[in-house]
């Protein structure tokens, strides 16, 4: 009976133990999605860094008092920090194939999807054209970058140089070089684009 005992009190031990590093995994990368430093969310949410530290670390639980403006300070229901299933919070290293997130684009006929978690070094993106869609002019950005075309065909211009690229062809070029890309064909576009931009900076100035 006694052993018995002792291991449901373990189980629930372990559970809570969990349970507090998934929140706190949730939390730090919706901060960390947002570019919030620990100060600054531990200020706007009326919490210690410490404290806030400890909650994304999993050695204490998120209380119901914390949780409130811990959630509005990063605009989220208390349920995303808490909820359970894979539609809650983003993890810090997944991305869901539902739970991908839109990049604001100035172009036409191109959609930039987030393929990399919160807090990456990397951006990687999905990035669909249509057919006739494309970059209005050339830019340049710091940072590296590479791609790898997935399905249809891609004009590409890096420094003055066009490449008519297509399903399996790749590249990669320094993003401080004038570059522009248009999909001329019939069909739809997919790039696996990478960038070592943050995702807040990626843009197209079309």
């Amino acid at each position: 009976m006694v052993e018995e005992l002792q291991g449901v009190v373990e189980k629930a031990s372990r559970d809570i133990s969990e349970a507090d590093v998934l929140v706190g995994r949730r939390v730090r990368a919706l901060r960390l999605e947002r570019n919030l430093s620990l100060s600054d969310l531990g200020s706007m949410a009326g919490i210690s860094i410490g404290a806030l530290s400890q909650i994304e670390r999993g050695l204490t639980s998120l209380r119901v008092k914390v949780i409130w403006p811990l959630a509005a300070a990063l605009s989220v229901e208390p349920s995303a920090l808490i909820g359970d299933g894979a539609d809650a919070a983003g993890d810090l290293y997944c991305v869901r194939a539902h739970a991908r997130r839109p990049l604001p684009v100035r172009s036409e006929g191109i959609a930039k999807q987030l393929l990399s978690p919160p807090g990456a070094a990397l951006t990687g993106m999905m990035v669909i054209v249509e057919p006739g869609g494309g970059t209005a002019e050339a830019y340049a950005h710091a940072g590296h970058e590479f791609g790898y075309v997935l399905s249809g065909e891609m004009e590409l211009v890096v420094d003055g140089t066009a490449y008519i690229l297509r399903q399996g062809d790749s590249f990669a070029f320094k993003s401080t070089l004038l570059h522009a890309f248009r999909n001329n064909s019939r069909v739809r576009g997919e790039i696996l684009w990478v960038n070592t931009t943050k995702p807040s900076e990626v843009r197209d100035n079309g």
